[in-house]
């Protein structure tokens, strides 16, 4: 199994891969220098699997992610999720004094993630955007200047670095939700079987829908309205520009529930009445249950 996700090594979404139990031992990891470019491997043939970040419990939905479903979403399917605790490290090239920093080196994630600490404790530090973690740590390692990265504090061990401090992220409950996406016309996946998972196992479906035909004050409300008659849970929604002109959004929402069952079926056929485009990104089992079926 080929596996893309958001490289270079040492990235918190290598971390995650490891840990999240999705991937077999004998899996070839693809890592790729950009969200959309991780998704788009299993449109080009590239990769069987993408593990890639779709929301922060601190700095909210991962835009390119969401993107990048709906523009792949006749190729890609979500078929699990996991949530993996972030750990943020200050990573510099040798052992240094903090108020020596120059500057700090990250993802825009991380950078806004440690905001309070930065602020605090490196207030005249220059914060830098990198393309990823990982990219951070690989910089710092190159220079001789007194710089600093923010990364998982495995990155170090990878660049030759060291740790000048770890568990810096000002919420100490920091974790970012991860989704497994599969080429849609896999079936191999356990994921995608009706006979998948043990009984009582929540599942989730995410589905991204725009254009309300009756755009009127309550048409928003009157299309969430099918899923609670039929008391489905809405657990999560999020709105998106279309990107086209101001004022025309996309909504993706997760709610409770297999894709298959009736309740769900009859909701999302009375959601195409009232939206001009409905979409399922996936029905898969949500993190409180056993990842190890993929």
């Amino acid at each position: 199994m080929r596996v893309a996700y958001l490289g270079p090594a040492g990235t918190f979404s290598e971390d995650a891969l490891g840990q999240s139990g999705f991937a077999p031992a004998d899996s070839t990891t693809v890592p790729c220098e950009g969200i959309r470019e991780a998704i788009e491997t299993i449109g080009r043939g590239e990769a069987d699997r993408v593990l890639v970040p779709v929301e922060n419990s601190i700095e909210g939905s991962i835009r390119a992610t969401l993107d990048s479903l709906v523009d792949q979403a006749g190729a890609v399917t979500i078929v699990g999720e996991y949530d993996h605790p972030v750990r943020s490290a200050l990573i510099a090239r040798t052992p240094l004094d903090p108020s020596r920093i120059e500057a700090v080196i990250s993802h825009p994630q991380p950078l806004a993630q440690c905001d309070r600490f930065l602020r605090n404790e490196l207030p005249e530090a220059e914060l830098r955007v990198a393309a990823s973690t990982s990219a951070a740590v690989r910089e710092v390692s190159r220079s001789d200047r007194p710089l600093a990265a923010l990364a998982p504090a495995t990155a170090a061990g990878i660049y030759d670095c060291v740790v000048l401090r770890e568990e810096i992220e000002d919420e100490p409950g920091n974790v970012t939700r991860f989704v497994w996406l599969a080429p849609r016309d896999d079936r191999r996946s356990g994921r995608l079987t009706e006979d998948s998972g043990a009984e009582g196992d929540a599942w989730k479906t995410t589905i991204v829908f725009s254009e309300l035909g009756a755009d009127h004050p309550g048409a928003l409300v009157e299309a969430l309205l099918e899923f609670s008659q039929r008391e489905i849970n809405l657990v999560r929604i999020e709105s998106r520009p279309l990107r086209r002109e101001l004022g025309r959004y996309r909504f993706f929402i997760d709610v409770e529930g297999r894709e298959s069952e009736p309740a769900l079926l009859a909701a999302i056929e009375a959601l195409r009445l009232k939206a001009e485009s409905v979409q399922i990104l996936g029905s898969y089992l949500s993190a409180t249950a056993d990842p190890a079926l993929s």
